[in-house]
Formats: C-alpha cells, structure tokens, sequence
C-alpha cells in the first residue's frame, strides 16, 4: 500500500529522518513509535506531501508521492497534528468546507461517514459546543469523506478519556474490518498501539530502530516474579547460578536454567515460596529496550 525508501530531511542542518525506509501491507494497522523529536510527524509530513525530503521517496499504490502527488493522495485521509474547525460553523458545515477545499464529495457519502463515526445527533450542533473526543471525531470524519484506502493517523487518542480512547480503537478496528482500510498510526499509548498494530516501526533520533512484529523477537533473557519471605535464603541460592535478584523480586532466567528445576532447588533448600510467575514482555518493554 505506501513504501518509504531511504527517506532523509534535515531542518536547519539537524537530521530529523535518516536513511529510513519500511513498507505498510494493504489492510493492515501499522504503529510509528517514537519519543518527540524521533521523526515520526516529519515522516508523515513526507507521506502527505507537505514536507519535500532532501532525498528518498514515499510510494502509495505506486505513485510517487513527490512527483504524481494528486494520484498518489487520491485515496489517502489523515489526521495530521493537531485537527482545526471553525468553532461558530457546525459540525456538517466544516465538512462541506473542508470538501470545497478537496474535490467532490457527495452528501450521500457525507452522510454515511458522519453515521460511521457516531456524530449523526450533533453534526448540525456548533463545532464550538463539541467535547474533545467530538473533535476527534470530526476529524476522522474529514479523513474519511475522500473514502480511503489508506488513512495517517497523529496521535487520534490524545487527550481522550478512557471511554474515548477505548471508542477511537473500536472504530479504526472496524475501519480495517468491514472496508478494508489500511492504518498507520502513531501514538505515545504503547498500551493501544499494543493491542491494535499488527505490526509497528520505531523510530529513535530519527533513524529506523526496529520494523516487524515485535512479538516474534525473542528477549535474551525471561524476567520472572518471585514472592518469599525467605529473601535472603532466596538469594542464596539463585547466586549459585549468577543470577541477582533485585529488591522487588524481580529477576532474569537464562535460557539454560528451567523454571520448574529452580521452584525444586528453592522447596529442597527450604524456601517458601509464596509466587513465582513469568513477567510478560510488553511492547513498552521491547520499545525501552530498542531506545535505551
């Protein structure tokens, strides 16, 4: 669907992206992660056509973006940095405003993206009376009218509450699931990009750090749990095979070293052991190891 080949810009002679290249598949929902300043906002802006890198190119449904920008974005929406409206137009208005600016866009089609996204009761309200997950709404509205292939999402859940993040996910899910969207998303909620990526890209000072499913990245070492009110005896013995156990019994098994052989030796040698469970790896865990 979109190919980012050996993509480099630089801002007043800082590097903001560097050499980077990755590929998004048709129909799938793909996480950008990064700290601030990774690049992430600079790369969108490349895929979007509003910043020009100094070298490399973006290629969706394989158009260059650079030099066939009107094919290539044909069938491209986005949320791009932070949404802006005119607060005293409706809701409805500000659409027919924004397709003014794009090109044609049917009220049938109107009608049925502002159903999709569940803003049917207030559309005709004041932008300006909207809550923020409202706006966000609004804004994927505006980046769905163009009735896309692909759609760039920037940060869609920030500052949503609870509710309005878990409505955000449930409506790029269904996006995907009956029209097929493809979705590249970034986001600093590692905990949603979690569970709605397929696979993610992470970048880290503006280089590409990691691309693929992190999941299938085995770590070194498995970092277990272990409650005891033996905690010296406990120490003890997990010292025999050089391995520390840290204040909150939190510590790391070698591969080498089976979990149920080491409940044994800590029963024989008299260690009560009230838990000891593997600590699941979490994507905020592969993204710290990946970023220092």
């Amino acid at each position: 669907m979109i190919r980012f080949e050996s993509l480099n810009k630089k801002f007043r002679g800082r590097p903001a992206v560097r050499d980077v290249s990755f590929e998004v598949e048709k129909g799938e929902i793909f996480g950008l992660l990064g700290h601030n300043g990774a690049g992430k906002s600079t790369t969108f802006g490349i895929a979007l056509g509003h910043v020009h890198a100094d070298s490399g190119r973006v290629m969706i449904r394989g158009h260059d973006v650079s030099t066939a920008r009107s094919q290539a974005l044909a069938r491209v929406g986005a949320i791009f940095e932070t949404p802006a409206f005119y607060d005293y137009l409706s809701g409805w208005r500000n659409l027919r405003f924004f397709v003014s600016l794009g090109g044609r866009v049917s009220p049938t089609r109107m009608d049925e993206v502002v159903r999709l996204v569940g803003l049917g009761e207030r559309i005709d309200d004041p932008v300006r009376t909207y809550s923020h997950g409202m706006r966000q709404r609004l804004a994927l509205a505006q980046a769905l009218l163009p009735d896309p292939e692909l759609i760039l999402l920037d940060e869609p859940t920030e500052g949503l509450d609870p509710a309005g993040i878990h409505e955000m996910r449930t409506m790029i899910q269904k996006l995907r699931a009956d029209h097929g969207i493809t979705v590249i998303l970034s986001s600093h909620i590692l905990h949603e990009v979690e569970q709605l990526c397929d696979r993610v890209a992470i970048l880290h000072r503006g280089s590409l750090a990691f691309c693929g499913r992190w999941q299938d990245v085995s770590p070194e070492r498995s970092r277990w749990k272990i409650e005891t009110p033996d905690s010296e005896k406990c120490a003890e013995i997990f010292s025999r095979w050089n391995v520390q156990v840290a204040e909150n019994g939190v510590l790391s098994l070698p591969d080498t070293l089976d979990s149920a052989a080491v409940v044994s030796a800590l029963v024989s040698a008299g260690v009560r052991v009230s838990e000891f469970r593997r600590i699941v790896r979490t994507l905020e865990d592969f993204y710290l190891e990946r970023t220092g």
